[in-house]
């Protein structure tokens, strides 16, 4: 039985996701990109995304031990599987979840000038985000118990999490100062339709030799689950999930929150952008409910055994008697008392270099203003996180085959694995445009065994700019 915890542990955290979305990022094409940069070139004089459709994303990976190396056929004992793949890994090893789906969006171009030089972009988009950071201690706990670890302190702040489901209502602005240099801000209203966290555990556990029994157990606990809007969720006041969706547009509890970002073209060939995403927060004071155990406490652990029947106790009393002196040794407080969220602050930068321009055939020349058919560049991504800073590197190559279909192939270096391999289409057909993204292939052939997965695609009608 000392087993399921752990196994739990494991088999939950494998399905599990990162917010990089490095082959989205920087593909003029699709307008979504913006919502990655906000100051990012605008190649459009207009578009609306297909409800539900636009964007569709999800996300997997996972920074340790995978199910293979606990599962797989190898002619090793399981027990040494397991105890290998939590000895792998560490306290700060995380899984986490994000999944968006654009629930509507659109944008168009306005100026005084013909060029029209500016941009504004709105919609609504839902968003699930959960981190969850490997409890080391815990796992050791559960697999080995504390018999073989005698004055051993186990650490409570190994256990740290945190989930939310939102909706994101935005408007952005993009600015193109000159054909050097745009520049763009988004704001945002959150909306809260859940939360839970609990980020900020301390304290330890540890079990030494006892005065009036074998062992005593010994707990310096500081522990606090903070939620809002799951009590009502979870109660028995006949919720539906239609009150659910009423949270989606300001019927949950609300915050604010912006995106900046640049693209800065330093010559023909070279351009340099960068954004700052969700810097943001969520006061949380509708349906909240905090839970904490805080204080010193010392369990003697169970009398072996049982008294004298004579003594007027019979065996279904003692139990009782030691779970009620087990439930009153951890004191449970529950507040409502509000708190506040921060959001996951994204960094992006990038310096891409473009070649290779188009020849007309008519001419055996240059066309003007027609662009360069290649790119390559470097990707720096950064999210904060409660333990240490997500980070990712990727190199990516951009190709426009031909008119109205471009790709872009990338290579990432992140938290879960040195050889993610990705790749992104973006096809137009008439007004209509239709991508979809996908990365991590080499790992497709043991998806078991991946570090990370992920899939974008989105159906957008867009308007072109005239083009000879």
């Amino acid at each position: 039985m000392k087993y399921i915890s752990t196994l739990t542990m494991l088999i939950l955290c494998y399905v599990s996701f990162s917010q990089n979305k490095q082959i989205l990022y920087g593909f003029s094409e699709i307008p979504q990109a913006l919502l990655l940069n906000p100051g990012g070139k605008v190649n459009n004089e207009g578009y609306f995304g297909i409800p539900l459709l636009s964007h569709v994303h999800i996300q997997g990976g996972i920074s340790g031990a995978t199910l293979y190396d606990v599962f797989a056929d190898n002619n090793i004992d399981f027990n040494t599987k397991l105890q290998n793949a939590i000895n792998s890994m560490t306290s700060k090893d995380f899984y986490s979840v994000n999944q968006q789906l654009e629930i509507f969006s659109g944008g168009f171009a306005f100026g005084s000038s013909y060029e029209k030089n500016e941009y504004l972009s709105f919609g609504l988009y839902q968003e699930f985000d959960f981190v969850f950071y490997f409890p080391k201690d815990y796992a050791v706990l559960a697999l080995e118990g504390n018999q073989n670890n005698i004055g051993r302190a186990f650490n409570a702040n190994h256990l740290s999490t945190s989930a939310e489901l939102i909706s994101v209502l935005h408007l952005g602005y993009n600015k193109k100062v000159n054909k050097n240099f745009t520049y763009g801000i988004r704001g945002k209203i959150y909306s809260s339709l859940l939360n839970l966290n609990s980020i900020k555990n301390k304290g330890s556990f540890t079990t030494i030799p006892g005065e009036n029994n074998f062992y005593d157990h010994i707990f310096n606990l500081s522990l606090e689950l903070r939620t809002s809007g799951l009590v009502s969720s979870t109660d028995d006041s006949g919720f539906e999930s239609k009150d659910l969706t009423k949270r989606i547009l300001f019927g949950g509890n609300l915050g604010l929150g912006f995106d900046v970002g640049f693209a800065h073209q330093i010559n023909k060939q070279w351009t340099l952008d960068a954004s700052l995403l969700d810097v943001g927060f969520i006061s949380h004071s509708k349906d909240v409910e905090n839970y904490s155990v805080k204080g010193d406490y010392t369990f003697e652990g169970i009398n072996p055994l049982f008294p004298e029947t004579g003594n007027g106790q019979s065996a279904d009393e003692y139990w009782s008697e030691i779970e009620e002196d087990f439930e009153e040794l951890f004191t449970v407080d529950t507040t409502t008392a509000k708190f506040t969220t921060w959001r996951p602050v994204k960094f992006n930068a990038s310096l891409n270099y473009a070649f290779g321009e188009k020849i007309e055939e008519e001419c055996n020349c240059i066309k003007d203003e027609s662009g360069y058919l290649n790119a390559v560049g470097l990707q720096l991504f950064a999210m904060s996180r409660p333990k240490q800073p997500q980070l990712a590197l990727t190199a990516y190559y951009y190709r426009r085959l031909f008119k109205g279909l471009s790709a872009k192939a990338t290579y990432t270096l992140d938290s879960y694995s040195f050889n993610n391999i990705g790749l992104g289409l973006s096809a137009q057909f008439g007004g209509v445009n239709f991508y979809v993204m996908a990365d991590n292939f080499l790992q497709y052939k043991n998806i078991y065994n991946a570090q990370s997965v992920s899939l974008q695609l989105g159906f957008n009608y867009i308007f072109n700019k005239n083009e000879d």
